[in-house]
């Protein structure tokens, strides 16, 4: 009982813990690491690259007693969090691109307006103070260190070529900072969400049950139920976003008469598998599962684009050669991990439950496939929340690596 109970208050927290700032740091002590270059921090690869003669200067240190060490937030400080979200609500209609990557790697401060920065002021908020927040936390993201092992001071000179070997690391760490922030930004945003998706767990059980009482009814709320719920996800990422109820609510126009039909397709399919037509009545299933979703998610981008459209019109955003309105709308819709992982679900759910119809009938008479088929993009985007900064960091260090392999020479000494 105590195991089920610690799952719930994980999946369904109560209330939100206080943030607390945490570094992950990874640490070479041993000089005789610094001759082999594949098995050292790829931070420490880099700063080495660029000028070999440091890999003595490093060894000295490591023999002094020293450790190397590469400080690295697990999180995006609340603080900076917070920065990006009051300028993105007060100026940018909600938009974190592209002005946030400009602020991080060129400090080009965002376009606000005078009216905008009185009514921030009035709220107490000051948008240049917010943005002073987030320039001089950037150098905070990622730091090559020296950790004292025997307790001793670091010199002056040790301080200073700590600070050369950041300066040359950061132009290289920028990529792994602005992506680290625009994912913190969109996680933080979409917790309310990602609680929604976790509640999907209890989809199965009382698909499976509402199956064996009457067949069919199992499938018309498995994939209703996974649809609405699926939608408020969506919803709250929105809100999250700073856009406003009333502007959510506008869209019922179109998302009712959609739930109306994903409900009447949802009848359609026991007489479909009756029929024969398993194919079929897959593909209505799965499409019936996420036709909100689905168009919540097209509408979505919508929104952004006007948004984008607002912020050109304003004199706040110039078109870059090759980057129109709509290009700019996907790219910050898809910043947010659940929203990803969604639309790819929705459009992988239709194919998937008419394979199982076809290949797998007897399986459709089971509550929980039935669930887990009209949950497919709701997996998909907890899947992809969980797997997004392991993903961001792994495709980081794999571009870099092409980078230190293409322009510079190798580092195992042994060569």
């Amino acid at each position: 009982m105590p195991s089920i109970i610690s799952l719930w208050t994980k999946l369904f927290p109560f209330k939100r813990l206080p943030s607390i700032d945490r570094f992950h740091l990874e640490t070479v002590t041993n000089p005789r690491e610094l001759d082999f270059g594949e098995i050292l921090p790829i931070e420490i690869r880099y700063v080495l690259s660029i000028n070999p003669s440091r890999h003595e200067t490093f060894r000295k240190l490591l023999e002094k007693g020293y450790g190397l060490g590469v400080r690295t937030v697990k999180k995006t400080p609340e603080k900076v969090l917070l920065a990006v979200d009051r300028i993105s609500r007060r100026s940018q209609h909600n938009t974190i691109m592209p002005w946030l990557e400009k602020l991080l790697r060129y400090e080009e401060l965002p376009v606000w307006s005078e009216e905008e920065l009185r009514t921030a002021e009035d709220a107490d908020v000051n948008l240049y103070a917010e943005a002073r927040t987030i320039i001089e936390q950037r150098f905070e993201f990622k730091k090559i260190v020296l950790v004292s092992l025997n307790n001793q001071c670091l010199t002056e000179r040790e301080q200073e070529l700590m600070r050369e070997v950041n300066t040359d690391l950061y132009p290289f760490a920028i990529d792994s900072i602005i992506n680290q922030v625009t994912f913190d930004n969109a996680h933080t945003r979409t917790e309310t969400a990602q609680t929604i998706i976790k509640a999907l767990l209890i989809i199965g059980p009382i698909a499976h049950a509402l199956e064996h009482v009457l067949s069919g009814i199992g499938k018309v709320f498995a994939a209703t139920a996974d649809d609405l719920l699926s939608e408020a996800a969506e919803l709250f990422a929105l809100r999250g976003s700073g856009f406003t109820w009333r502007q959510l609510a506008k869209r019922s126009k179109i998302l009712v008469p959609v739930f109306l039909l994903a409900t009447y397709g949802a009848f359609q399919v026991e007489p479909l598998v009756r029929e024969g037509r398993t194919a079929l009545a897959g593909a209505i299933f799965g499409l019936s599962a996420v036709a909100l979703s689905l168009t919540t998610a097209l509408q979505s981008v919508k929104m952004y684009h006007h948004a984008f459209s607002s912020l050109a019109r304003e004199g706040k955003l110039k078109l870059e050669p090759g980057k129109g309105l709509w290009r700019y709308a996907l790219l910050q819709d898809f910043t947010n991990p659940a929203r990803l992982g969604l639309f790819i679900g929705a459009l992988t759910s239709p194919l998937a439950a008419a394979v199982v119809f076809s290949f797998f009938p007897q399986l459709t008479r089971n509550g929980w496939v039935l669930a887990l088929l009209g949950s497919v993009e709701s997996i998909v985007a907890a899947l992809t929340v969980m797997a997004a900064k392991r993903i961001n960091r792994a495709l980081f260090t794999r571009r870099i690596m092409r980078v230190i392999k293409a322009s510079f020479a190798p580092l195992n000494r042994s060569n």
